[in-house]
């Protein structure tokens, strides 16, 4: 059997916690900030902790060796 590799794209986008929860950007700040809230500007800074069901998929399908 082949090794597993991780797919690249999501080595990228997101990062496990010691406690194996799965990390990402906040999304909604790529382009369109003047018809945003500057309360959601505000909010969407930095990182959050995907939920539970989102972080099964993606440790299940992106982040094989992780």
């Amino acid at each position: 059997m082949p090794k597993l590799k991780t797919k690249s794209g999501a080595k990228k986008r997101f990062r496990l916690t010691g406690t194996g929860k799965v990390v990402a950007a906040q999304a909604g700040k790529r382009h369109g900030m003047r018809k945003r809230s500057q309360t959601m500007i505000r909010n969407a800074r930095g990182t959050t902790t995907l939920c539970e069901s989102d972080a099964r998929i993606i440790k299940r399908n992106f982040l094989v060796n992780s």
